[in-house]
């Protein structure tokens, strides 16, 4: 069975996370995640996601600022592991089992790669100690310039790196349809390339970034090609086109097929 998630990111931003899980519970989803939920009472969040019966799947470390992230920033290495450890502290508070560590803006300038290879290797100590997985996701340039990691083949890199040099083996990478597609990759081929080291799904239309039933993507041929080997949920980060609830007609087909 093929299972979606709703990103609480983009989707349902109106309102408190814990009624957003609600929302997402009343539209079918089958999990949620979320990018920042820092301002929220993880008790709350913990209690909705109780109430619902659907599992939180993943959160972002702070990416508020300018760099957007600080994971690759040289000289910022201190701010960086008080992100993680924050998040880390966040995702056990409410039986969440994985933490995206933002890259940020670095341009890749020189020390940046080390800067992030040294910082993941510490997020994963401190995931491992809670039996949690640390993501990273190649995010395009053309709509957040400088970002550190941005091909599927860098992450492959990064993370060979780590395994090599021992750090624990808890790191994957996040599919992003929309951003793997704006950096000029196809989904197909990345997906294959990453072999088990992709670890999470994210779905959207391209170019628009809507609800995954138009555009460019063939997203019902998609899913359940890489479903075929990936385990995983499939997340809906995308921007509603226009009313949020009218938008979810696109998830209708999937689950009923389930009853088919």
């Amino acid at each position: 069975m093929i299972r979606f998630a709703a990103n609480l990111g983009f989707l349902w931003t109106d309102r408190t996370l814990p009624d957003g899980i609600r929302a997402a519970a009343a539209a079918g989803f089958d999990a949620v995640e979320c990018h920042m939920p820092y301002g929220e009472d993880p008790v709350a969040v913990r209690a909705a996601l109780d109430e619902v019966g659907l599992p939180m799947l993943g959160l972002n470390t702070d990416h508020s600022g300018p760099e957007f992230g600080l994971g690759a920033i040289p000289g910022r290495e201190a701010e960086a592991r008080d992100d993680v450890d924050r998040a880390v502290e966040y995702a056990v508070a409410i039986g969440c089992p994985t933490v995206h560590v933002m890259a940020g803006r670095s341009g890749r300038i020189d020390g940046a790669e080390a800067t992030y290879r040294s910082n993941l290797a510490y997020a994963a100590d401190r995931a491992q100690e809670h039996d949690l997985t640390v993501l990273v996701e190649p995010i395009t340039t053309n709509a957040f310039d400088g970002y550190h990691l941005h091909a599927v083949d860098q992450a492959v890199e990064t993370i060979d790196a780590l395994r090599f040099d021992g750090v624990p083996d808890v790191v994957r990478v996040i599919l992003d349809f929309f951003h793997v597609v704006d950096m000029g990759d196809d989904v197909l081929d990345a997906a294959g390339r990453l072999g088990d080291r992709l670890g999470h799904v994210q779905i959207a239309a391209y170019p628009d970034r809507g609800e995954p039933d138009a555009g460019d993507l063939d997203c019902a041929a998609l899913i359940p090609a890489i479903a075929a080997d990936y385990g995983g949920y499939f997340a809906a980060e995308y921007r509603p086109r226009g009313d949020l609830e009218a938008g979810l007609a696109w998830l209708s087909p999937w689950l009923a097929g389930r009853a088919a």
